[in-house]
């Protein structure tokens, strides 16, 4: 049985961090639209599109409520080159389905994590196991295995960044529609490669701060629980 209470403290801490990655994936896009206005003056955004500043971010506050479901369809009406216009082609509106698809899955995903968690902590509880001894323990195994894929992760994106992009879509989205030209989709100009670069790099900060914080609290949790230990 101890074995199993192993497995279950290991999966339980596998979900804390499936919840982590997956909240800090939304924190990054949602918590602050000032990195996105930041981003566009660092990558000349509004040069390239021939807009002002105020039409960049709405059409990116409302990108965003449709990526979250909060919009039914893509259509954005904006100045862009001196016009009154949609800001979004027929391919934008595919291809951000489908990333609409991508995000709104991981939303649903972390509420699954958030269920396994829970069935995994009363199983726990239910079967008597010594779960305040084994969870601690059981995340840094957990916290193991996951920073070593990080680290892959993160070796791939700073050793060339456009491979590891291009290699997402190609595994992530059955089509070519996240192939743009420049010359002819506002959407890729307002969204150049480098802001994608600086969002998985602020992405994976927060990741890895959230996990520092837990990994203090497991040390701080698994020498409090040794201490209970000596003393009973």
């Amino acid at each position: 049985m101890k074995k199993v209470h192993w497995v279950l403290g290991v999966i339980l801490s596998l979900a804390v961090i499936l919840i982590l990655l997956i909240t800090g994936f939304q924190a990054a896009m949602y918590a602050d639209f000032g990195f996105y206005e930041k981003e566009y003056e660092k990558y000349d955004v509004l040069t390239d599109l021939d807009m002002e500043m105020e039409d960049v971010m709405y059409v990116t506050h409302e990108m965003m409520d449709y990526l979250k479901g909060d919009r039914e369809k893509l259509e954005v009406i904006t100045t862009v080159e001196g016009k009154e216009q949609d800001f979004f082609n027929d391919q934008d509106r595919l291809h951000m389905a489908d990333v609409q698809g991508l995000f709104i899955g991981g939303l649903r995903l972390r509420t699954g994590a958030i269920v396994v968690l829970l069935v995994c902590l009363g199983i726990l509880i239910a079967t008597k196991a010594r779960w305040k001894y084994l969870i601690p323990r059981a995340f840094q195994i957990a916290l193991g295995i996951t920073a070593a894929g990080t680290a892959l992760l993160a070796y791939a994106f700073t050793r060339d960044f456009s491979a590891a992009f291009t290699k997402f879509h190609e595994n992530f989205f059955s089509n070519d529609l996240w192939l743009f030209d420049p010359a002819e989709d506002y959407m890729i100009r307002m969204l150049p490669e480098g802001l994608f670069s600086d969002m998985v790099i602020r992405i994976g900060v927060i990741f890895i701060a959230g996990l520092a914080v837990l990994l203090i609290v497991s040390i701080i949790w698994r020498k409090k629980t040794k201490i209970n230990c000596t003393n009973q």
